[in-house]
């Protein structure tokens, strides 16, 4: 074990007894006192709020300093030396943060609250809290394209969190306050209450209940009186008050609201497969976020102005106020570079958020679109700026999946009811195209590529967690294209089977052939010497599974033609037939993993019973060399120490759940959940020799 990781766990144990003997206390009196759960309850939403609109004060205040210190350095070195050399620097102290201390820090922050109030109760670190505002502001105060919104919802998620767990609570409590904590940090943030308390229904908690509305509101609200008593009774950005000038710009919203779909899912895909090649980069995590950052430097020095820089809604702001008169050119590279400069700043692994950038997207592309319009119907589309106001809730609610939300937090920065209907309908209707071109959100991507489905806010889809190379079955009895209609048959009596690959002379997958088939051509009175390939399933008409796609996505498959078997081939060459899954096949698999998924719950909710505040997710990398590599989990259990869960393997991209039988490999992110005091034991049986 290195001396860093040594301090760090040392840290971790100080704090974790100074926050056990606080929550006995604290426990204690409460008993004592006897004070009314609605009292607890409310309290504690106050408390979150007030902390949280601090905590964005702070924040803002940070930036503003960091900011200085940039434009100091331009002043030294240079415009284009001083801010690329700050921009740098800052991914490198970022990187070197996320990496050392909070690992939750790296990008935009929501999905790990979601994952958190998902999976574990709602459980949040403290001192991510510290990290993500300090990292936030080191990226954004240097210029990184990401939206001040995302870490100040962690940070107060993270107070609510640590509110939670020193009083004790119970995890649906805890999970409350994780969501006052939200909405506080967006209603601090944009001085919209009203917004911030439905993202975080909306978003974060997934459900609509008595119980969480009154303490969210009451959270939020205290939230934006301390930020406006401190920062001004002002929105983020002020827009005018535009109308709906003609009934005939419907069809130009719904134009509208078609595009922004298009654009919000780019944006995810775009992103996520960015962050993608970053990650399976091999360098470490401060030089890969400094290169990003410098990259974003690079991008926006394309742009005289450099608007692409920041959160950006100032100059949004100013454009939306001068009704959007910039040039279709100006604006289609605003909206081509803020997407790569996001992309860069976030998928490198810096700190900030992913509101901001898809609203000034919105704005951009809203504007392109009404500036369209008008030169073609000026007497019908007569503001611009209205279609960069729609089209700012529009990208965001597409993106986030949270129509609500971008109507509200418009309406609120707007301060008028004039738009509302040009605005729900291309919110909304933008929003039910995302999710048929693609079924993630920017967020819930995030989750489900660790093996996380999420439905109103819960894990519920145990087969996306499992690959289909898992459950396969790789031998399998086969036909050839010339086998004959009665030695198909007598194979079929023989086996019990229900259905046989096809493969042609050179071994390479033709169709398939099926009890149905069969009883099909014994009903026609063919010949007994027809050969299979003249009534069996051809390869053209086949559906087909690949072994690194989730059991979920091959369930779904066959469920749209009623199927019970599908073949499983290359992911490179679907004529190379490698295996063969059935619905037994998956039913066994959902029994596995649900027995593993309940044991895992039972372990955790006992370690957490015992020590609530000793235990952490440990994530290791195996690399060449390790001792692990090429061992069973079998091989290695009996090493590791006795209260320590291995939750799951992140292999390829892919997530998996580790079993018995499983191999190591190099590569392999193995998350462990374990006692604080144990990690060192963890890391010694899985790594190599460890100084």
């Amino acid at each position: 074990m290195s001396q860093q990781q040594t301090i760090t766990e040392r840290t971790d144990s100080e704090h974790s007894t100074v926050l056990e003997r606080l929550r006995t206390w604290l426990s204690a009196a409460l008993v004592r006192w006897q004070l009314p759960e609605e009292f607890v309850i409310v309290g504690s939403a106050l408390v979150i709020g007030l902390g949280t609109g601090l905590g964005a004060v702070i924040f803002i205040w940070l930036l503003g300093q960091i900011d200085a210190l940039t434009v100091w350095s331009e002043g030294i070195l240079g415009l284009t030396i001083g801010r690329l050399l700050m921009m740098a620097l800052a991914g490198l102290l970022v990187g070197y943060m996320v990496a050392r201390w909070a690992s939750e820090a790296k990008g935009h922050g929501v999905p790990e609250v979601m994952e958190a109030m998902a999976i574990r109760g709602g459980r949040i670190r403290p001192r991510v809290a510290a990290v993500k505002v300090l990292a936030s502001s080191l990226t954004i105060g240097t210029g990184g394209s990401a939206g001040r919104e995302g870490p100040i919802v962690q940070v107060g998620s993270a107070l609510g969190s640590t509110l939670g767990q020193v009083f004790g609570f119970s995890e649906e409590r805890v999970r409350t306050l994780v969501a006052c904590g939200a909405a506080a940090g967006i209603a601090s943030t944009f001085n919209a209450p009203i917004a911030g308390a439905i993202f975080a229904l909306e978003v974060i908690a997934g459900t609509f209940t008595i119980r969480y509305f009154g303490a969210v509101v009451i959270s939020s609200v205290t939230a934006a009186v301390v930020s406006r008593s401190l920062l001004g009774d002002r929105p983020a950005f002020t827009v005018p008050a535009y109308a709906l000038s003609h009934l005939g710009e419907l069809p130009i919203y719904i134009v509208l609201g078609v595009l922004a779909a298009l654009v919000a899912v780019f944006y995810i895909r775009f992103l996520y497969l960015a962050e993608d090649l970053f990650d399976r980069w091999k360098m470490p995590l401060p030089f890969k976020a400094a290169l990003g950052m410098a990259l974003t430097g690079a991008v926006a020095l394309l742009l005289p102005e450099r608007n692409v820089l920041g959160p950006g809604l100032h100059a949004i702001g100013e454009a939306i106020a001068e009704n959007f008169h910039l040039s279709l050119g100006l604006m289609a590279a605003l909206l081509i570079l803020k997407l790569l400069a996001t992309t860069l700043t976030l998928a490198s692994g810096n700190s900030g958020g992913v509101f901001a950038p898809s609203l000034f997207m919105g704005a951009v592309l809203g504007g392109m679109v009404g500036t369209v319009a008008h030169m073609f119907w000026p007497t019908v589309a007569v503001n611009p700026g209205a279609y960069a106001i729609v089209g700012m809730a529009a990208v965001f609610s597409s993106s986030a999946r949270a129509p609500i939300t971008a109507i509200l937090i418009v309406f609120e920065m707007s301060n008028d009811y004039k738009l509302i209907l040009p605005l729900m309908l291309a919110t909304v209707l933008a929003t039910l195209l995302a999710e048929l071109l693609f079924r993630d959100s920017i967020y819930t991507l995030k989750l489900r590529l660790k093996g996380i489905s999420l439905q109103r806010g819960r894990d519920v889809d145990v087969l996306e967690s499992l690959l289909v190379e898992e459950v396969m079955v790789e031998k399998m009895e086969t036909v050839r294209t010339d086998t004959t209609l009665v030695e198909v048959s007598d194979l079929f009596a023989e086996t019990h089977s229900h259905g046989f690959p096809v493969l042609d002379e050179n071994g390479a997958l033709w169709g398939i052939v099926t009890v149905s088939d069969l009883d099909r051509v014994v009903a026609d009175e063919l010949p007994r010497r027809t050969p299979v390939a003249d009534f069996a399933t051809p390869r053209s008409r086949l559906l087909t599974a690949t072994p690194n796609e989730s059991v979920s996505e091959a369930l779904t498959r066959m469920g749209t033609r009623g199927i019970g078997r599908l073949p499983v081939v290359a992911v490179d060459d679907p004529a190379q037939l490698i295996g063969w899954i059935r619905r037994d096949d998956i039913i066994r698999a959902y029994n596995m993993a649900i027995t593993r998924r309940a044991e895992l719950q039972h372990r955790t909710k006992r370690m957490q019973l015992r020590n609530l505040d000793n235990t952490e997710f440990l994530e290791i990398e195996l690399k060449a060399g390790d001792q692990a590599i090429n061992k069973t989990i079998q091989d290695v259990a009996p090493k590791l120490p006795k209260e320590c869960i291995l939750v799951s393997i992140r292999r390829n991209g892919k997530m998996m759940i580790p079993h018995g039988d499983t191999t190591l490999q190099i590569g392999d992110r193995i998350t462990a959940f374990v006692a604080v005091r144990d990690a060192k034991a963890v890391h010694a049986c899985l790594r190599k020799t460890i100084t």
